[in-house]
């Protein structure tokens, strides 16, 4: 007995120390990784960042905002296309220097990437027991990772501003009902209208206070620049937003959106406008009706996911940076499998199943569709099997989660 007493404590420190020595390796192996990930996307140079400066530039000094345009050898001609509420956002930064706006713009992203994927990862580790600095760690090193994120980065993209207000909002101020509950959804619409989806998502869910809200702040905020930009507002909310040639071809790659699939189907003739809006029916119909299920079970993030999701398919325009959503999705599977029951065959393989699809949807995020692929100035067909799913790797990924993404039983609120 004394032996044994006195071995296992040093058997106890031998197993910490190799953990440790464990989760260092991987924290380092992740983050020598990193920086390869990035080398295709520093080409990028933070072209929609200096196309914003550029085009509020243009407007300072009296021009119409929208007839900013600036050339480019994929998509010929690029404009300023957000609503006249980001421009109003954007002024500011038009009294700094290019390189303090790009180096404000990936600070706030890289804290936005940090604040949202511990919001993400701090329940699972909490329900599971799991180290939450070193979770934290590897997640937040993975989310910098996948494509989304290091597109947003290299173009200098607005999108985890939007996340932000988002998650923030359907997260924590709508499950809790507080009063500024939808504030976030409608400030991100306003800002851009992709947000706009999980105004629905409030409808489909029936909490219409924070519906009302939402619609309630996007108008105010869309007023308010109408009132300093009236006739840029009217331009835009009358003509530039229809226009979806303003943002580029729609056939590119980089658009995972039904249409896009579509258009690189039909190039160059334009895709069957009945068969898109047929395909964008029956997404959003399932999807909202998935996502409202899930939501009255109690699984928030679930819910929020499979909307984002949603978005993503039914816009007309979806680049790669968008698509934030399948982040969480991977959060919700690999929680899903913690939970699974270890005990029975069939939880065994639900376990492995579902962290298959995670191990997988990780791996399509990070290598992407369009950073290790050169696809050129020329249509973007697909003409054989491989060229459709190299091509549409996205698109289909968010459909498959559509159908599999599980819905989590969490435990009540406290």
């Amino acid at each position: 007995m004394p032996a044994e007493s006195v071995a296992s404590p040093a058997v106890t420190t031998d197993e910490q120390r190799g953990r440790t020595v464990r989760r260092v390796v991987t924290v380092l192996a992740l983050a020598t990784v990193l920086p390869a990930l990035y080398l295709p996307g520093l080409s990028h140079d933070f072209l929609d960042l200096k196309i914003y400066m550029r085009a509020v530039d243009w407007w300072r000094a009296g021009n119409p905002l929208y007839d900013y345009v600036q050339p480019d050898r994929v998509q010929g001609e690029l404009y300023f296309t957000y609503p006249p509420f980001s421009a109003l956002l954007l002024w500011p930064f038009g009294l700094l220097r290019l390189g303090a706006v790009v180096a404000v713009f990936t600070a706030l992203t890289a804290l936005g990437v940090v604040v949202t994927t511990r919001w993400l990862v701090a329940p699972v580790t909490a329900r599971h027991g799991l180290p939450r600095v070193f979770a934290l760690v590897v997640a937040v090193l993975l989310v910098f990772a996948v494509e989304s994120t290091r597109e947003t980065i290299t173009f200098g993209q607005i999108n985890m501003l939007l996340v932000v207000l988002v998650l923030a909002d359907l997260l924590f101020a709508v499950p809790q009902a507080r009063r500024w509950a939808g504030v976030g959804v409608g400030l991100a619409t306003a800002l851009k209208l992709f947000p706009g989806i999980f105004i629905v998502y409030l409808l489909a869910t029936r909490r219409w206070r924070a519906a009302a809200v939402a619609s309630a702040t996007a108008a105010a905020a869309t007023l308010l620049a109408a009132a300093v930009a009236p006739r840029d507002s009217w331009r835009f909310w009358t003509h530039e937003l229809w226009a979806t040639n303003r943002v580029g071809r729609t056939d590119y790659t980089g658009n995972q959106s039904l249409f896009g699939l579509l258009s690189r189907i039909e190039v160059p003739a334009a895709p069957n406008r009945l068969l898109w809006l047929a395909l964008v029916a029956v997404v959003l119909g399932y999807g909202l009706h998935r996502a409202a299920r899930a939501v009255r079970a109690g699984d928030e993030l679930t819910g929020l996911t499979l909307t984002g999701l949603v978005g993503g398919l039914i816009s007309p325009i979806t680049w790669t940076h968008h698509i934030y959503w399948f982040i969480p999705a991977v959060v919700v599977l690999v929680d899903a499998a913690l939970d699974a029951d270890r005990g029975s065959a069939e939880g065994l393989r639900r376990r492995r199943t579902l962290l298959a699809v995670a191990v997988g949807t990780t791996a399509l995020i990070i290598y992407g569709v369009v950073s290790f692929q050169d696809w050129g100035v020329a249509p973007a067909r697909t003409d054989t099997p491989w060229d459709f799913l190299l091509r549409n790797e996205y698109v289909l990924l968010s459909l498959a989660l559509l159908v599999v993404l599980p819905v989590r039983r969490l435990p009540p609120r406290g």
